[in-house]
């Protein structure tokens, strides 16, 4: 965006290196003083389970006045409350975004600029925020490209729990199923199997620091999953062939439902 300076913050020298050398026009630093020094907006990229203690780092910096801090993490209760209560006595506001997109890779090397391109991004205000945080941080990822929707911390977590979490656990489940007794099955493996599991190729410390923190709703999902698993293994184990098409029509019904790409 013209006029507008992007800076960025990383804990390693040696990511703060190719940041420097991808994005030679962008400002990267170890320091987070020197980043946030007169900043806008702040974008927290990160495991959740780290969110709290940078949040205060940033906290005890000098910060603009119409400082407005938003992560991209997929997880919001606990998230929101804590990030919340961190700035409140700072100039600083927080309030969170998720940007539903993105894919099981991390790193600079995996940026694409279409990224965001008609993806939803679910903002979570609260009681706290105020309308004119809102509209800037509307604004912000409208100019990325997204769709934007509102929904409270609880709503959003119950959401993203059923559509991102619950099949990211299951892409896990099907690969250890498939693999963890006989990898070499693989050898016979075609589109199928990598779509399904595509998901469980990523990173374990930022999923299960997801997992942990939205595991009441997880658990739920999981137990409505574990119901089908059930309904499943009876149709099978009694031959009702026709019990079994309609629960695969069903399925197929609820899965045509979702937009085409």
């Amino acid at each position: 965006m013209p006029g507008v300076e992007v800076r960025v913050w990383a804990r390693r020298a040696e990511a703060v290196e190719e940041v420097r050398r991808m994005l030679p026009g962008v400002i990267a630093s170890t320091d987070i003083a020197t980043v946030m020094q007169g900043v806008s907006l702040a974008v927290l990229c990160m495991p959740i389970q780290h969110m709290p203690g940078i949040a205060r780092q940033i906290a005890a910096c000098e910060l603009a006045d119409d400082l407005i801090v938003t992560d991209v993490g997929s997880v919001k209760g606990g998230v929101v409350g804590e990030l919340e209560d961190i700035f409140m006595s700072t100039h600083g506001a927080f309030l969170g975004s998720h940007p539903m997109a993105g894919s099981q890779h991390t790193g600079l090397a995996h940026a694409r600029g279409d990224l965001f391109h008609q993806a939803a991004c679910i903002v979570t205000p609260t009681a706290h925020t105020k309308p004119q945080h809102l509209a800037r941080l509307r604004t912000f990822w409208v100019k990325l490209g997204c769709r934007i929707q509102e929904m409270t911390p609880q709503q959003h977590d119950h959401c993203v729990a059923r559509i991102s979490h619950l099949p990211h656990t299951l892409a896990v489940v099907t690969t250890l199923a498939a693999l963890r007794q006989d990898a070499r099955v693989l050898d016979s493996s075609a589109g199928g199997f990598r779509d399904t599991t595509r998901v469980a190729g990523g990173d374990p410390e930022m999923w299960a620091g997801i997992l942990m923190q939205n595991r009441t709703e997880v658990i739920a999902a999981l137990e409505d999953a574990s119901s089908a698993v059930r309904e499943l293994l009876e149709m099978l184990r009694s031959m009702d062939e026709e019990a079994l098409r309609r629960f695969l029509a069903q399925a197929k019904a609820l899965r045509d439902l979702l937009p085409a790409v």
